[in-house]
């Protein structure tokens, strides 16, 4: 049991460490077994929670009686604050990169450049468009509902690009999560399934869940093709499109 619960408690500070600013050092503790490959099971928790803080946000200020594209602006801010902006700057890497690079080596090196150039700028705007479009339209009502499972689903597609590609670089952190435990990755779309199930209904959800499975399995074979495997970049990029496509696509489903 106690093996079990240092476990659970290094697996949070190791998610919520990765995945947002959230200050976790109250948790840590010398001699934990930290594993981030088996943290995977705590992503879509996280997203959970960071969409359900931006779903807060949108019906609080809806509720004031301001204007639904300001809360969604909002909501969204609110979202990357928590994040720190993680997954959009990968986004923005990645389309750089993907866009700027004739070869898989000067892709990779572009995707390193801190520094954002034109293909980025385009991704990300069109990025937090959809975004605070899409949540503009939706009810206060289904945003609460809806934020959460996106937010799930979205780190639940970085979990399985993760376990499919292989690392692209030999250094940098998704180089060190090369080989992501089966049953942390079980336990990760189990989570995801369960929380889908409850806040959507089961044919609600088992349309998110194809929704996300499409971009994730488009991103894997982008990620192949383009540089050969994954990094960190990518699996941010991954998140941010699947968050986009189930918030354009779920509230077109009946509810």
């Amino acid at each position: 049991m106690t093996r079990l619960l240092a476990c659970l408690r290094a697996d949070i500070v190791c998610g919520v460490g990765l995945l947002t600013r959230m200050p976790v050092g109250w948790l840590a503790r010398d001699g934990l077994p930290y594993d981030m490959t088996r943290c995977v099971w705590t992503w879509p928790v996280v997203g959970a929670f960071c969409g359900m803080a931006g779903a807060m946000v949108f019906v609080g200020l809806m509720r004031l009686g301001i204007p639904p594209l300001p809360c969604a602006v909002a909501g969204v801010a609110g979202q990357i604050l928590l994040t720190g902006g993680l997954h959009e700057d990968g986004l923005a890497d990645m389309a750089d990169g993907f866009g700027g690079g004739a070869t898989r080596a000067r892709k990779l090196e572009i995707m390193r450049d801190s520094r954002i150039g034109s293909y980025g700028m385009m991704a990300l705007a069109l990025v937090l468009m959809a975004r605070v479009g899409a949540i503009g339209g939706i009810s206060p009502a289904l945003a609460l509902l809806l934020l959460p499972v996106t937010g799930a689903l979205a780190r639940t597609a970085m979990a399985v690009m993760l376990a499919r590609l292989p690392p692209a670089r030999t250094d940098g952190l998704a180089s060190r999560m090369a080989h992501v435990p089966a049953g942390a990755l079980l336990a990760c779309l189990l989570l995801v399934a369960v929380l889908s199930w409850w806040l959507l209904g089961v044919w609600r959800a088992a349309g998110a869940v194809v929704v996300t499975a499409m971009v994730a399995g488009t991103m894997i074979r982008l990620a192949r093709r383009q540089i050969g495997g994954q990094t960190g970049d990518v699996l941010g990029a991954c998140a941010c499109l699947a968050e986009c496509a189930l918030l354009m696509t779920v509230p077109a489903f009946s509810f």
